[in-house]
């Protein structure tokens, strides 16, 4: 790599801001309301043309807050993330289908959301470690080269630190899937810095998420070699990663992991069984040993690659 040129992608005038105050008081029973709310969005089996919104008060039994909430005015919504901003709106990030790009809508209320973008991904100073036929290993040292396009970006994912947001989205240039980085230049979140690859997690890998406990960062992925969630450590949000070899193997053919920290401190990581068509959970106290799954119950078999926030009631 000789120069470090930068690309700042503008996304028209959009106010990526998040707010929604949601209330909902779900159910008639007299039980003392939870003092948290997580919210669940996801598309499903029969349809990735809409977003469906649940809520739970423990993370573990979600009822529909509304089904069908969101349709984009073109292609899909698949692989939706979550998060509330500074201004109080909710924002969800979602793969469109729609080749190099990623959409955004955003909700007062996590019912009636409103279309806002889709964001095309850069076709300049793109970084591609080791994306050409996916046959690479794990942590291979090969040297990044540019690519004056990509042709698809999948699973984009909401990280939020302070007053940074990010976005770690799945490109491809034609081979595998890489996860990269991009983060808001301006509070209003209507620019966004040039993608660049985490550090470590090349070749083949897809629908990552990263979560930070203490100094360190965490990021869980789908290895598509092997088709198995993988967990890869770092001590910055941009890598260098390296695989965690102890990680509880959750069995092959599972995707879109989502992991939310539980009140008491507990990790709780969802996973997406697909080809079973159900979902399960999996709690860890400290992300290195992790508890038997359990399938999550009443959603198992209808949600597909779910997004999870939890924030108080």
């Amino acid at each position: 790599m000789s120069t470090a040129r930068k690309c700042v992608l503008a996304v028209p005038m959009v106010l990526l801001v998040v707010a929604g105050l949601l209330f909902s008081s779900a159910g008639t029973g007299a039980a003392a309301p939870s003092a948290w709310r997580y919210t669940m969005v996801a598309f499903n089996n029969d349809s990735d043309r809409d977003m469906d919104v649940y809520q739970s008060s423990d993370g573990t039994d979600f009822t529909a807050l509304q089904a069908g909430a969101y349709r984009p005015p073109a292609g899909v919504v698949r692989d939706s993330s979550i998060f509330r901003h500074t201004d109080g709106m909710y924002y969800v990030t979602y793969t469109t289908g729609g080749g190099a790009e990623i959409g955004f809508a955003r909700s007062t209320d996590r019912v009636n959301w409103t279309f806002l973008q889709n964001l095309p991904i850069p076709f300049c100073c793109l970084l591609l470690p080791g994306t050409g036929a996916g046959t690479g290993s794990a942590g291979s040292s090969e040297l990044p080269s540019l690519s004056p396009f990509t042709t698809k970006a999948w699973a984009p994912e909401w990280f939020v630190e302070g007053d940074r947001v990010s976005i770690i989205v799945s490109l491809s240039a034609g081979g595998g899937f890489v996860p990269y980085l991009m983060t808001a230049t301006d509070p209003g979140l209507t620019t966004w810095s040039a993608p660049v690859p985490l550090t470590g997690i090349i070749n083949d890998h897809i629908d990552t998420t990263v979560v930070k406990a203490g100094e360190l960062y965490h990021a869980f992925t789908k290895g598509e070699n092997k088709k198995v969630i993988e967990h890869w450590i770092a001590p910055s949000l941009g890598g260098p990663y390296v695989l965690d070899p102890t990680f509880r193997d959750f069995g092959p053919l599972k995707e879109g992991p989502a992991v939310v920290q539980l009140p008491d401190g507990t990790w709780r990581l969802y996973y997406d069984d697909y080809t079973n068509q159900k979902y399960f959970y999996s709690d860890s106290k400290d992300l290195v040993g992790w508890s038997e799954p359990k399938e999550l119950p009443g959603l198992s078999g209808t949600v597909r690659h779910i997004g999870v926030m939890r924030e108080p009631a």
